[in-house]
């Protein structure tokens, strides 16, 4: 059987940031499940979904493309730009229409937000944002993606509050209930944190050479491959392994419900050490990327039938 038409397909699902949209509304229904909140509307999940095409299509058009034929990504955004440029368009039309979706189950309740929601609202988006940075005719400033060893905790903070905070918030609010932090958020929002800020610290593994040249001080650049892995890499994932345990213990959660909540961070140690050898781009998108949608299968299986 010929399959050759599955690779422009993964690379289209890969490199077109699909895969991304996928893993924000997995993880973002783990979450809710839970905290043993009711998911939100379908608009709800679709606005999340074409967000992050957004962000990351947009964010992949600013990225410098001088690598070349070493990177096989920046690549087929330079061979495609035209298409993705009117994608793009497209993403954000539909982006405004689900908005204006999205907006009338919220907008008797803007009034009278608290302050705590208003913070939160915007702290997310806005720390997004600043990731990369804003750059305008009258408006200059850096991004916190220069920060090398503050970059991959960027992204966890940024994913642990759009999939963890942000669908908790608006179901909340379309309820006409009050959004209250609690221990049960607040914990799963650091288990979120520290394990995908733990998949940014592997990704870094993949721009070694650019980084270093670069002068970014990412973990791997500071510390070498070896000292990453079994320094940073692996005494995080343990931590956060023995902390859901410890957790899940005192909830009096089943066997299967710990294990099944835990085997993400299992994977990620075993996988960890694979990095040890030079990997393709393919292996980072399909299986540490791929990780986040494993994590959040488990997690919904446990909380669904365990």
């Amino acid at each position: 059987m010929n399959l050759r038409f599955l690779h422009p397909l993964f690379q289209f699902l890969f490199f077109g940031n699909f895969f991304y949209g996928v893993c924000v509304i997995a993880l973002a229904i783990e979450a809710s499940l839970q905290q043993k909140l009711p998911l939100n509307s379908t608009s709800f999940y679709l606005l999340l979904f074409i967000a992050t095409l957004i962000y990351y299509n947009l964010a992949f058009s600013k990225i410098d493309k001088t690598s070349g034929e070493e990177n096989p990504r920046l690549n087929w955004h330079r061979k495609h730009l035209n298409g993705l440029r009117l994608l793009q368009i497209a993403y954000v039309l539909v982006f405004v229409f689900l908005s204006l979706s999205v907006w009338q189950a919220f907008v008797n309740q803007f009034p009278q937000l608290s302050a705590l929601e208003v913070f939160l609202l915007l702290l997310f988006p806005c720390t997004a944002v600043l990731y990369y940075g804003i750059s305008t005719k009258y408006f200059r400033t850096g991004n916190l993606r220069n920060i090398g060893w503050l970059k991959p905790f960027i992204i966890g903070f940024t994913w642990a509050g759009v999939v963890g905070v942000l669908p908790q918030l608006f179901y909340q609010l379309s309820q006409n209930n009050a959004y209250e932090l609690n221990t049960v958020a607040i914990l799963l929002f650091i288990k979120n944190f520290m394990f995908i800020s733990v998949l940014s610290i592997m990704f870094d593994i993949k721009d070694y050479a650019r980084d270093y040249n670069l002068e970014l001080k990412t973990f791997v650049v500071k510390f070498g491959l070896r000292k990453t892995i079994f320094s940073v890499l692996i005494p995080l994932l343990l931590l956060g392994w023995l902390s859901f345990i410890v957790y899940g213990v005192s909830k009096d959660f089943s066997l299967i419900k710990i294990f099944l909540n835990t085997l993400p961070f299992l994977l990620c140690i075993v996988i960890s050490l694979e990095l040890q050898k030079r990997k393709s781009i393919y292996f980072y998108l399909l299986i540490i990327d791929g990780l986040m949608l494993v994590k959040a299968l488990c997690g919904s299986v446990a909380m669904l039938y365990f």
